[in-house]
């Protein structure tokens, strides 16, 4: 298998010379507080960056969808631009911008280098401060273009808000093709807004529940291609897979615990329960964690390792629990109406993302760690596996529909929905670290 992530020659943010208008009176540079509960969008003005090609204005529109996506920024329609940009270093007639009501501008340009790398550099603009808020650029090979882009809408993303961004990270999922009922279920990897599909997998069999490694460079999932369900390892960059073990009765993959070095999971033995245990990936030796006569299933860790959320139904019907990572301390937490599943721990440690079907319908939804606060972010028919963007602050799930499963994304909010472009239907996502 060809690996299908290709590093960039080079990653080297190179700070741009900060600029300002020193006859502008000063303002407080423009910033998002993403922590309130309703954030209008930001406008933002963002010229196409020049090049003697197409590729500057691809890379910038790329870094406009980003944010444009986020739902924390509106780009503002190109139309309405007054003043043409003449070069990217040049400080720019504020006051053209002011009256578009553009209170962030970003400029650039993309060049090639004697040694077949493209330079990719931008500036980030505050237009009522009349003052350049950042500026970088960026070496990468021609593979790498899209990756740039994302790079530089991170930057931008943390600098308005303070948070870092999520647009420079992969997706692997479940591309599902064919009839009802004989489907092709094949593992694939994409960017995070849909584009540079690969296929992991060949398709000859089913495959479900792809996890990714904090360590970015390796996932687990099942596969059904012995007629039982095997756990793999598979190593992204090399191809290189590795048999984790047989698991009768399993349903879904393992987690990995915070540092890679273990797996949690759900096991029926022979007992006829189904107990939540770790697995260490160096010996391969397991630990019982929970040893109820009920389903306990679905674990996942906190970022810092030091506790599990799982399902059980132990209470009568499934509900989320919480518990040390050495299986102490077992705690309901959730108390709603309807059956919760898939319990996921928040990258901020903050928040547990989680199914729940009630009422006929499913919902995604959150909730402290303790279980206050429950809030529904969507709602609707068959949709479940909410997986969470490294900054905690976007989920995506799949929703079933029209025949077929489709990826979807929501933010904290709940009011800023997308679906997420795929050829094919799409299932059980998970959403990598930041790349590096």
């Amino acid at each position: 298998m060809k690996s299908i992530l290709k590093p960039l020659l080079t990653i080297a943010a190179m700070a741009l010379g900060m600029t300002a208008a020193a006859t502008l009176p000063a303002y407080a540079l423009v910033e998002l507080n993403v922590n309130k509960g309703n954030v209008e969008p930001l406008p933002i003005a963002i010229t196409d960056f020049q090049s003697g090609d197409a590729l500057g204005p691809e890379i910038s529109g790329i870094v406009s969808a980003d944010l444009k996506r986020s739902g924390l920024f509106a780009p503002i329609d190109k139309s309405a631009f007054i003043e043409k940009i003449s070069s990217p270093d040049a400080t720019p007639r504020f006051d053209d911008w002011k009256v578009i009501n553009a209170q962030a501008l970003v400029t650039g340009s993309v060049t090639k280098e004697a040694d077949g790398r493209i330079r990719a550099q931008y500036r980030l603009w505050d237009t009522f401060a009349g003052q350049q808020m950042s500026g970088e650029q960026f070496f990468a090979n021609d593979a790498n273009q899209r990756r740039v882009a994302h790079i530089i809408a991170d930057a931008i993303y943390e600098r308005l808000t303070g948070e870092k961004g999520y647009f420079d990270t992969r997706v692997v999922f479940i591309d599902e093709s064919g009839a009802k009922n004989a489907r092709k279920k094949r593992l694939a990897i994409m960017d995070q807004d849909g584009a540079n599909v690969r296929y992991l997998s060949n398709g000859k069999s089913i495959v479900l529940t792809p996890r990714f490694s904090p360590n970015r460079q390796e996932i687990t999932y099942m596969s059904y291609e012995s007629g039982q369900p095997r756990v793999y390892l598979l190593q992204i960059e090399t191809g290189q897979r590795e048999l984790v073990g047989n698991f009768p009765g399993m349903t879904f993959a393992p987690r990995f615990s915070p540092d890679g070095q273990k797996v949690i999971m759900s096991l029926l033995r022979d007992d006829g329960n189904s107990n939540i245990f770790a697995m260490d990936l160096r010996s391969r030796s397991t630990t019982r964690l929970t040893n109820s006569t009920a389903i306990d299933t679905s674990p996942s860790y906190s970022p810092d390792g030091s506790k599990v959320v799982f399902t059980s139904d132990r209470g009568g019907r499934a509900q989320i629990y919480s518990m040390g990572a050495d299986g102490s301390g077992q705690t309901r937490i959730s108390f709603g109406d309807g059956v919760y599943s898939t319990p996921v721990w928040s990258p901020r440690g903050d928040l547990i993302a989680f199914t729940k079907q009630t009422g006929g319908e499913f919902q995604i939804g959150v909730m402290k760690t303790d279980g206050s606060g429950e809030r529904i972010l969507s709602s609707g028919f068959q949709q479940e596996g909410p997986t969470w963007a490294p900054n905690g602050r976007v989920l995506m799930f799949f929703r079933d529909s029209a025949g077929g499963p489709k990826l979807i994304s929501v933010d904290l909010t709940g009011r800023n929905e997308q679906s997420i472009p795929t050829a094919n239907f799409a299932s059980d996502p998970a959403w990598s670290p930041l790349l590096e």
